[in-house]
């Protein structure tokens, strides 16, 4: 079903936070691109694990400005330009970079609001004749996916593998989301908006297997195949809450946690857990994976990166 946004919302004055934040994924504590690069397996600090990624430098496929960030979030002294090229190739069959959580928090518990915001411009856009997966879970219960089904062009929100929402993806306009996950009733939402506007709900709830480790968060992008031609993408505000959902886009106190640096003990992804079997492409092991290590049917668990990162193919 494809819904395009109102030309305009009301403007809730001023600006509350609603629900406590649980996790801040705000870039005001990076001021470089090598500031993500501090984080490693052996020096779990800082907010973001940074491993899924090509060979080149975090420089490659990050940068950071205010000119990055949507200008409604005052609160957030940056944006992050995340560029994926062929310079971001991934076990040889898709390209990607994204950022994962790194905290201790329970990510995975209650109802919680994972808050996001992306754009694009028409500097490097992306590339509509390929698949990509935006903004996702491993297990993706939820996802954003961008070149598929028949508007390859807009953004399509998907649950379970299943287009619950769309809308056309236009250059230079930030686009909010909040997925509403209730990890106890195992259903998931989508709320929306564009520029400043605060959220509004767009799809109720609908059932999922929602799952997380509170380490499979994936911020970023992964293109399904193979091109030299880079893609510029712009991220902005994130955060996790509990309810009562934040909905306004304005200027307020930037979220803040208290970043854990205690290492996970890695998991050995030979050992079958119970629960969801894992999907194509999803991670089934590695150094603090707890969740699902059975993969689907005609799939296996194959080491990309170990001891630290196993996916099912």
């Amino acid at each position: 079903m494809q819904l395009t946004f109102l030309a305009s919302f009301s403007i809730l004055a001023g600006f509350v936070r609603a629900g406590t934040v649980v996790w801040s994924g705000s870039f005001n504590s990076y001021a470089t691109p090598a500031d993500f690069e501090r984080w490693s397996w052996a020096n779990q600090t800082g907010t973001y694990q940074w491993y899924i990624h090509g060979s080149q430098p975090a420089s490659h496929y990050l940068a950071l400005s205010p000119d990055y960030k949507n200008p409604a979030h005052t609160s957030e002294q940056r944006g992050l330009k995340l560029t994926i090229d062929s310079g971001a190739t991934w076990n040889s069959q898709m390209e990607r970079a994204e950022l994962i959580p790194q905290t201790t928090a329970n990510l995975g518990t209650g109802t919680l609001y994972y808050h996001f915001s992306v754009k694009h411009t028409n500097n490097n856009p992306p590339d509509s004749t390929f698949e990509h997966q935006i903004v996702f879970f491993e297990s993706h219960f939820t996802e954003f996916k961008y070149g598929v089904g028949p508007r390859p062009t807009n953004l399509v929100w998907m649950v379970m593998g299943q287009e619950k929402w769309s809308t056309p993806f236009t250059a230079d306009t930030w686009f909010n989301f909040a997925y509403e996950i209730n990890f106890s009733s195992l259903n998931v939402g989508l709320w929306a908006s564009t520029g400043a506007s605060p959220l509004t709900k767009v799809v109720n709830n609908v059932p999922a297997s929602t799952y997380t480790n509170s380490a499979d968060f994936h911020v970023g992008v992964l293109r399904i195949g193979n091109t030299p031609a880079p893609e510029d993408w712009f991220f902005s505000n994130v955060y996790i809450e509990d309810g009562p959902i934040t909905t306004d886009q304005g200027s307020g106190s930037p979220p803040t946690t208290t970043i854990p640096t205690t290492p996970r003990p890695p998991t050995d992804p030979t050992i079958t857990t119970r629960g969801p079997m894992q999907t194509l492409y999803g991670q089934c092991g590695g150094s603090g994976w707890s969740g699902p290590t059975a993969c689907a049917s005609g799939l296996r668990c194959v080491a990309v990166s170990p001891p630290y990162y196993y996916q099912c193919q």
